[in-house]
């Protein structure tokens, strides 16, 4: 059955089932080292109070996210500025385990992209595109998704520089996704890739869940659910895949 939700720029998206994208929070999700705890605690109980009520504390950039310009650039746009139209957005889903979980220093390149629209079709402008690495399966072993080596430098994969410019500049994409803590690999640690598509003020998720979900080809279209956060550089994020 095909259902039709109308986004708020005006789109009407028919879809035929909706995707959470998006991991559960708890205190015990892989955390960037350094990034400050995730903790949840009682305040209130039926018993005794007549109503049930938690507290919880988290980084901007824990759990399933997204990037905002101030986290690199000072001076740049919160995560409050973000508009509503700008956080529903069509998308399309390239898998790259066969090369990233053998290597896990792979890169997205110019290659993967292209032979991805030979075997699906042109990656129109305004879209997001959507990286599955496997990774979202080593979520719950932090040790795993992290792969830390020896010298504390993590090891997962991402989207390479040349191939985020030419999505940028040859695709005009609305932004990018993945299902690791970082759309640039775990060894780079200049955040190239996250600088290159902040800078133009587009969106950045990582730590996805469910991508093995989403089709190959078809249509689908991301809600993004932001915390507006005033000054945020980042937010917990909800995102649904409606696909068609």
């Amino acid at each position: 059955m095909t259902n039709n939700f109308k986004s708020n720029n005006l789109k009407t998206i028919a879809y035929s089932q909706i995707i959470d994208l998006t991991h559960g929070i708890h205190p015990n999700i892989p955390l960037w080292q350094g990034d400050p705890a995730t903790e949840i605690a009682t305040v209130a109980q039926i018993e005794t109070d007549g109503y049930f009520l938690r507290k919880f504390s988290m980084g901007e950039h824990s759990a399933t996210h997204i990037n905002a310009p101030n986290s690199f650039y000072a001076g740049g746009a919160s995560i409050d500025s973000y508009s509503p139209q700008s956080l529903v957005v069509p998308a399309i889903a390239i898998d790259l385990r066969e090369q990233s979980l053998p290597n896990p220093d792979y890169t997205l390149t110019i290659d993967d992209i292209l032979t991805w629209e030979r075997q699906h079709k042109l990656i129109e402008p305004g879209n997001l595109v959507l990286l599955y690495t496997g990774w979202q399966e080593k979520w719950d072993d932090e040790r795993a998704f992290f792969n830390l080596d020896d010298r504390g430098i993590c090891h997962f994969p991402g989207f390479g520089k040349a191939a985020t410019q030419f999505l940028l500049e040859e695709r005009s994409i609305a932004g990018i996704g993945t299902d690791t803590h970082g759309v640039d690999t775990g060894r780079d640690e200049s955040f190239a890739v996250n600088k290159l598509v902040l800078k133009k003020q587009r969106i950045v998720l990582e730590n996805l869940a469910n991508l093995d979900l989403l089709p190959a080809a078809g249509e689908i279209t991301l809600v993004i659910g932001i915390l507006r956060l005033l000054g945020g550089s980042g937010s917990p994020v909800s995102v649904l895949a409606f696909v068609a």
